[in-house]
């Protein structure tokens, strides 16, 4: 590493993941850290604007995985399970966005469905970081150039919801 001063462009180059599997984990923290904030609210606008988030969150992150990286470890790893399996869980937190998206919080079953949505999203994220990101960074695809793609889509697709 160099030592190079610090100025507002290299630090907002540091804070953007520079890889494919970084913006990933970037992205799953994030989540988790919505999905703690909601936890802890007990108000129901307050819980209505996180679940807003989290769904956005989770919308655009599932289509830049779908549209970019899924194609691309798919391909590299001539993979015939992870990547499905992962589509498919991708189908049911989209169910669940559904069931959320502009419904007020009224009380045990919107609770319980953000509880379920975090423990699908959890799980997913275990299987990704643990299973599909090592044999992904191990393998002939581009992380890089890939990253590059993701970020782009995700900021033309985050550009759609404002």
């Amino acid at each position: 590493m160099t030592n190079t001063p610090t100025t507002a462009a290299s630090a907002k180059a540091k804070a953007t993941p520079k890889d494919a599997i970084a913006l990933l984990k970037a992205d799953h923290e994030a989540v988790s850290q919505l999905f703690a904030e909601f936890e802890k609210t007990r108000a129901n606008a307050k819980k209505k604007a996180l679940v807003a988030e989290i769904c956005a969150a989770l919308t655009v992150h599932a289509q830049i995985e779908e549209e970019v990286f899924y194609p691309a470890v798919k391909a590299a790893l001539k993979d015939k399970l992870l990547v499905p399996e992962a589509m498919v869980e991708h189908t049911s937190v989209k169910e669940l966005i559904a069931q959320l998206e502009g419904v007020e919080p009224d009380g045990e079953m919107y609770d319980a469905k953000v509880k379920v949505l975090s423990e699908y999203v959890k799980h997913h994220v275990k299987e990704e970081q643990e299973e599909m990101f090592p044999k992904a960074k191990a393998s002939s695809a581009d992380m890089a150039e890939l990253g590059a793609r993701m970020l782009a889509r995700k900021e033309e697709l985050m550009a759609q919801t404002t």
